[in-house]
């Protein structure tokens, strides 16, 4: 088997990132693949989780998520596996005077002869200058001043329509393309089972495969594997982040407790202790090799003292 290698089922959990988190039920069909029009989610946490598909004979389907269904329909509808049974008649037309506005203006409501709906007005007390010559400078046009009177833009109320006919529909025929296929999904000689897996991070594990056609026996295979260990298993994973917990919370209580005792050091008197400590640390390793090269300095020019005296 290999990346390019055909199949007739591919289900299990997509999970990749933040931005994807899909259970994929992909099926294959006159050797193409198609995809479940609904969206479905995975489980995501630390525990392990169990996922099962049946897909019955009467062309029906169903997913469960440890156990529990999560959605189930019918393969025609839930994949584009043919044609669509109905389509929309092309020769429908919605009627020219089909009404589908909801609520309309009121066609008697009228504006008030005293709205103001002008934000600015002329300046009453405003007075062309005497030496204003409209030939050269054009109209005079006073300074705006804000109108005091000012309403805002006047609209008509809003009432019911009464006229109103709804949403048009269009109207559907029956796909003279449409034939019903009583294979779908009926695969024969299913011998091998593959894992694609793209994986970035380490520690997750497959187990307990099963492919049957008896649906009460998978789910209580289901139940005296995953079913006995799952409780155990969250116990240690809520006990060993409890752990967890505490080891960050004492790491991060101690380095406060440092960096205050800095704070709190105005003649640096801790971090000469800390040096000091750390030279003390050094010199164990470093001392010895230095005296033991002295002996052996010492003990060589003794044994050539020796070889003198042996040769005179």
């Amino acid at each position: 088997m290999h990346s390019e290698s055909q199949y007739y089922i591919m289900f299990g959990p997509d999970i990749c990132g933040f931005g994807n988190n899909r259970l994929q039920v992909i099926l294959s069909h006159r050797g193409k693949y198609h995809e479940n029009n609904k969206t479905l989610k995975c489980r995501i946490n630390k525990d392990t989780h169990l996922y099962t598909l049946i897909i019955r004979p009467n062309a029906t389907y169903e997913v469960k998520i440890d156990n529990e269904k999560v959605t189930t329909g019918g393969l025609e509808d839930d994949w584009d596996f043919l044609p669509p049974r109905k389509i929309k008649d092309p020769y429908a037309r919605k009627p020219r005077k089909w009404d589908e506005r909801l609520q309309i203006e009121d066609p008697e409501d009228k504006k008030p002869e005293d709205w103001e709906d002008s934000e600015f007005i002329p300046d009453p007390e405003a007075k062309k200058p005497d030496d204003w010559n409209e030939a050269m400078d054009g109209v005079w046009e006073g300074p705006l001043i804000p109108n005091v009177k000012y309403k805002g833009q006047w609209k008509p109320r809003i009432i019911d329509n009464p006229n109103y006919q709804g949403e048009w529909i269009h109207p559907e025929i029956d796909n003279p393309k449409y034939k019903p296929d009583p294979t779908i999904c009926h695969y024969y000689n299913i011998s091998v089972l593959g894992l694609d897996l793209w994986q970035v991070k380490s520690g997750s594990i497959f187990d307990n495969f099963l492919l049957t056609n008896d649906e009460e026996f998978a789910e209580e295979v289901g139940n005296k594997t995953w079913g006995l260990r799952k409780d155990v298993e969250q116990q240690w994973r809520e006990l060993y982040e409890e752990m967890e917990k505490k080891k960050e919370a004492e790491e991060a209580k101690k380095k406060r407790e440092k960096q205050r005792a800095r704070q709190e050091d105005i003649w640096g008197l801790d971090e000469e202790d800390e040096d000091n400590e750390e030279e003390d640390e050094e010199e164990p390793d470093g001392k010895p090799q230095q005296e033991d090269g002295a002996d052996r300095a010492f003990l060589g020019k003794k044994e050539a003292r020796f070889d003198q005296k042996d040769e005179l």
